[in-house]
Order: structure tokens, then C-alpha cells, then sequence
């Protein structure tokens, strides 16, 4: 249950609970609108040199929306430590947007306890995002008011990407709304024909793996690091074929189901994000077994039984190979080897190339109820 946030007397700013914090420690986040550097001077904060700054800052057990932190400090009034302030912001990027509202630094004030200590919070920490982070020691006086000591060098760090118990939430909301299945024969994969010209002079007809961009989930652990191939199998309802137009090109090769997905292979879920609109996509990951984007998948994805899942089947019927995908999500599959033009056939489609469907770098929606989680988006 949500616990309403409370007011610090001391500070005068609304501060909300920590969720998981080690030893009993209590945190409150405060929102501020700016730091004056080195001394606070927030309303009901005196200064006092005689209580230590801390140094040797280090940062440890790093996840998408905690971190533990540890630093040293002189005994020199030590005893009266009560509480620590922890300046915690964005790290400045030089290529956001100047007209974007700058995000508001967040200060963590925590009860004194033994060190290390957790610091967690899903409203403040966002996945794979760059941080700096100061501390202060206060000693909190009978009168509310808080006694600090100078700001601690700052320190720069870096949250993790989703982790597979993250991803499985994810998992579980896209099953909610994958729909029933449809059968399907083929993959296919859209480009321009310099593209396909180029595969054919400068890679010996092999589509090599690339790296996966950025779209989809901001902490998804294959955006930026899987290398592989993308490709579609989704189907129209009245056809039950490919449909005839896409954003990517006017130049498609289609490939039999079986020659990418079949008991050779492992299936993997990798992400479920929207673009601000309401259909999904869910990013799913074929991997030859034992490849080595088999072995990055197994250490970072939630595997899928290939013939039961609610997403994309492979099983066998009467001694074939028979495929099924998910109807009410758009399906962006990866395989993670190279695929030879010879094994489909590459030809133009008569439909229109619709840029505004395009995925490439596409930012997930970070307000939608369907397919965010309560981490960092």
C-alpha cells in the first residue's frame, strides 16, 4: 500500500518513504530546486565545521533503481552524527533537449546507521542512467534545526539495466494482452535495395548481426549490446500473409519459419514498450543453441518454452513443423547469427513504406499503465 508522504518539520519539503533500506534506515526524499555547491543553506540548517565531510565515497551493488553507498569520515565528532544528507542528480547530458524543464535534484536525508547502507527508490533512480551523488553530515538539535558539515566530493555513477526478475514483470503484462494466435510460414525483413546490395558484394550474401539500438524499455539489457537481425511475422487477419507495406523499405526477404525457428534453437524475451499510442510491440530473441547470442540471452533474458507460450510457437503436427504468433502485439524478432540471402528470396513489396510505424530508436511511453513497471522506465 502507498504511504502518503509527510512533512519534515526541519526542512518544510514533502519527503516520501524509502522502500527497502538495510538496517532499519530511514530515508526521505526531498525535492529541492538547487544546490549552492559546496554548504547547504536550506531554511533551519545552521553550519558547524566541527562535524566530519565525508571523502572516499564509493558506490557498490549497483542495480536499475538501488545502489549502496559507503564513505569514510574522520572520529573528530563523530558521536554526534544523526543524519546524513544525500545529493543525488542527473548527470548533465550535452545533447538534451535545452527547451526540456531540467530534471529537479533529489536530496535523501537518512537517519545515521553503520555503513553501508542501501539506497533504493524507483521515483528518484531511473535504469542505465548516469548519476553524481555528495554527501553531508548533520547532527539534528532539539529545536528541529540541523547542524552540517561541509559537502563531500562528488562522485559519479552509472544504474544497471533491467535485471531477468524486472524483465519478468514485464513478461507477465505483455501476456495479458498478446491475444489469441495465428498461424504463420514465413519471417521477413524489410529494407531498401542498396541494402540488399550491399549484403550481396560486401558480405558474401550474409545479412550480418548488428547491435540493437535504443528503442523500446530504457532499461532493456539488450538495447545498445545484443548484435542481431531483425525480423517480422506478423500476418493479416483476412490473409493470413505478410502485409504489403512497411516503414523499413520497399525490398523484403522472406524466409521459411523453420529455417530460424525450430528445436534448434532458444527463445528469449527481451522487452514490451508502446510509442505513445495503443498498440504494443514485444521484442522477442531467437538464438541458435549454445551461440554466442545464446549465451548473452541466458545470462540477461526470461527463456520461453518454444511450444507454449503466449508470444510465438513452434510445434509439430502430423511430423511438421507448424508456427503460431501473437495477434494483438507487434512482434520484433532477433536472430543473433548471420542469415544468407540464398536460403529466402528477396523481392518488392506493392504496398507503401510507412515511416511513421518505424521503431528505430523509438522512446517508450513512460506514462502508459500497460507495459511499465514500477522501476525506472
Amino acid at each position: 500500500m502507498d504511504v502518503p508522504p509527510r512533512l519534515d518539520p526541519a526542512l518544510g519539503s514533502p519527503a516520501s518513504p524509502c522502500e527497502d533500506v538495510i538496517k532499519n534506515l530511514s530515508l526521505e526524499a526531498i525535492q529541492l530546486c538547487e544546490r549552492d555547491g559546496n554548504k547547504s543553506e536550506d531554511s533551519g540548517i545552521a553550519e558547524m565545521e566541527e562535524l566530519p565531510v565525508p571523502h572516499n565515497i564509493k558506490i557498490s551493488n549497483i542495480t536499475c533503481d538501488s545502489f549502496k553507498i559507503l564513505w569514510e569520515m574522520d572520529s573528530k565528532s563523530k558521536d554526534r552524527i544523526t543524519h546524513y544528507f544525500i545529493d543525488l542528480n542527473k548527470k548533465e547530458n550535452k545533447n538534451s533537449n535545452k527547451f526540456k524543464h531540467k530534471d529537479v535534484p533529489t536530496k535523501l536525508v537518512a537517519k545515521a546507521v553503520p555503513l553501508p547502507m542501501t539506497v533504493r527508490g524507483h521515483w528518484f533512480l531511473s535504469p542505465r542512467t548516469e548519476y553524481t551523488v555528495a554527501v553531508q553530515t548533520a547532527s539534528k538539535q532539539v529545536d528541529g534545526d540541523y547542524v552540517v558539515s561541509e559537502w563531500s566530493e562528488i562522485i559519479e555513477f552509472c544504474t544497471a539495466d533491467y535485471s531477468k526478475v524486472h524483465l519478468a514483470q514485464l513478461l507477465e503484462k505483455a501476456e495479458v494482452i498478446a491475444g489469441r494466435m495465428l498461424k504463420f510460414t514465413v519471417f521477413y525483413r524489410n529494407q531498401h535495395k542498396e541494402y540488399f546490395d550491399y549484403i550481396r558484394e560486401q558480405h558474401g550474401n550474409a545479412m550480418q548481426p548488428s547491435v540493437k539500438d535504443n528503442s523500446g524499455s530504457h532499461g532493456s539489457p539488450i538495447s545498445g549490446k545484443l548484435e542481431g537481425i531483425f525480423f517480422s511475422c506478423s500476418t493479416e487477419f483476412n490473409t493470413g500473409k505478410p502485409p504489403q507495406d512497411s516503414p523499413y523499405g520497399r525490398y523484403r526477404f522472406e524466409i521459411a519459419a523453420e529455417k530460424l525457428f525450430n528445436p534448434n534453437t532458444n527463445l528469449y524475451f527481451g522487452d514490451f514498450y508502446c510509442m505513445y499510442t495503443a498498440y504494443h510491440y514485444v521484442i522477442l530473441v531467437i538464438a541458435p543453441v549454445g551461440s554466442p547470442g545464446d549465451e548473452f540471452c541466458k545470462q540477461r533474458l526470461p527463456q520461453l518454452n518454444s511450444k507454449d507460450n503466449k508470444f510465438l510457437t513452434c510445434t509439430e503436427e502430423d511430423g511438421m513443423l507448424v508456427y503460431h504468433h501473437a495477434q494483438d502485439v507487434i512482434l520484433e524478432v532477433i536472430y543473433t547469427d548471420p542469415v544468407d540471402l540464398s536460403l529466402g528470396t528477396v523481392a518488392e513489396i506493392t504496398g507503401h513504406q510507412l515511416m511513421s510505424l518505424s521503431t528505430a530508436n523509438a522512446k517508450k511511453d513512460p506514462s502508459c499503465k500497460t507495459c511499465n513497471i514500477s522501476v525506472g522506465r
